[in-house]
């Protein structure tokens, strides 16, 4: 497994992103969702838009007409192309729990933030 160093964490602040250019054709989107780090494709799978440069937002939910809740602040990823939302932490499509984008492992050593890819 090779280990690519992303950043400091304090240069990744909580609701904050970085693209990596590593991991293929767009790189890879690190997150920092309330102090835990995630990482995607930054491919939507849909039409290979760059997803992890999208809008992030939360997850919005309605038991009623006229009703709106959110939930989640900042999980959700939205692709900029044709506004597909994924799930950041699990890479699941919103909307259809059959599309899914790649995620990877990331971890925290000493003050760094660490990608890990399959060689």
């Amino acid at each position: 497994m090779s280990r690519y160093v992303v950043a400091k964490v304090e240069d990744l602040p909580p609701g904050e992103r970085k693209v990596v250019p590593v991991g293929g054709k767009g790189g890879i989107g690190v997150f920092n969702i309330n102090g835990e780090f995630y990482a995607l494709k930054n491919m939507c799978p849909h039409k290979g838009g760059p997803l992890c440069q999208g809008r992030l937002r939360p997850h919005i939910v309605s038991s009623e007409t006229y009703q709106v809740k959110y939930e989640r602040d900042n999980e959700i990823i939205k692709c900029s192309w044709h506004q597909w939302e994924f799930d950041i932490k699990t890479g699941v499509a919103l909307y259809d729990s059959r599309l899914r984008v790649r995620t990877y492992p990331v971890t925290v050593e000493k003050d760094e933030i660490i990608l890990h890819l399959e060689s």
